[in-house]
């Protein structure tokens, strides 16, 4: 059992120089005691890599939203961006390895290309899966299940 918010916490203060000059404000809404059935270091990593692409990808002044629920054994947490949104036709690819929407942004901000498969990867490992939902200047949220700790 991995209680959720220390390792929000954690990622987010990681992050805390890059959201701070970006002006990007951040909410947690994960409940006192949220705990799931994973690997702690693993965890870490796919929240790391969706909350960095939250960053990139956002806007200066934009917001960041951690969430997370739980029902059936099962946990749904959630990142969510006010940032650029992904097109629609790129959507069914951002999970594929080495994939970029707009390459050019992509060099300039650096990064291979992996976060996204990787996370996938390991969600996956964990029993779970992992989806996005994005609308063009207007944001993505990328979501993810596991096992809910008993």
């Amino acid at each position: 059992a991995v209680p959720l918010r220390p390792i929000v916490d954690s990622v987010l203060a990681s992050l805390q120089p890059v959201l701070t000059q970006h002006h990007l404000a951040v909410a947690v809404e994960v409940p006192d005691g949220f705990a799931v059935r994973a690997d702690a270091d693993r965890l870490r990593q796919v929240l790391f890599n969706l909350l960095d692409n939250a960053v990139k990808y956002n806007r200066d002044g934009g917001r960041i939203t951690v969430s997370a629920s739980g029902s059936g054994g099962s946990a749904t947490i959630a990142v969510a961006d006010t940032g650029i949104g992904i097109p629609a036709e790129d959507l069914p690819r951002v999970f594929e390895r080495f994939y970029r929407v707009d390459k050019a942004r992509s060099r300039e901000l650096g990064g291979t290309g992996l976060g996204l498969s990787i996370a996938k990867h390991l969600v996956e490992a964990h029993g779970g899966r992992v989806w996005v939902d994005s609308r063009l200047e207007q944001g993505s949220t990328f979501s993810f299940t596991l096992p809910l700790a008993s």
